[in-house]
């Protein structure tokens, strides 16, 4: 199976597992011209902006490893860009979800601005 796919896989599980805890998706795979955001979803009237990464085995570290600091900075750009695209001013989370090994952790305020 291909990164891609095994990527795509996880994110839909992050979505399906999003949606059960009572999120709402807003956007998936969002765009800028320095980064990508996975999900983009709402809950309680606050943006959550949401990196996954899947890992089908451990041997390469976590999924949470796998978000650096500069991966961060590419997500906070990416997410200013989108709010100041909506022109909004809600208040916004960054999330990770690490799928490893088909279990999911879900570490809300990842990190901050």
């Amino acid at each position: 199976m291909s990164t891609k796919t095994i990527g795509d896989n996880g994110e839909d599980k992050a979505v399906t597992y999003l949606i059960s805890k009572g999120y709402q998706i807003n956007e998936r795979n969002y765009r800028s011209n320095r980064g990508e955001i996975d999900i983009i979803a709402m809950i309680d009237g606050v943006y959550v902006f949401v990196e996954v990464k899947t890992r089908s085995s451990k041997n390469y570290g976590s999924g949470v490893d796998a978000v650096t600091l500069i991966k961060q900075k590419k997500i906070i750009y990416t997410a200013n860009r989108y709010l100041l695209n909506k022109g909004c001013e809600w208040l916004a989370r960054f999330d990770i979800i690490s799928i490893d090994s088909d279990e999911i952790n879900h570490i809300e305020n990842a990190f901050e601005l």
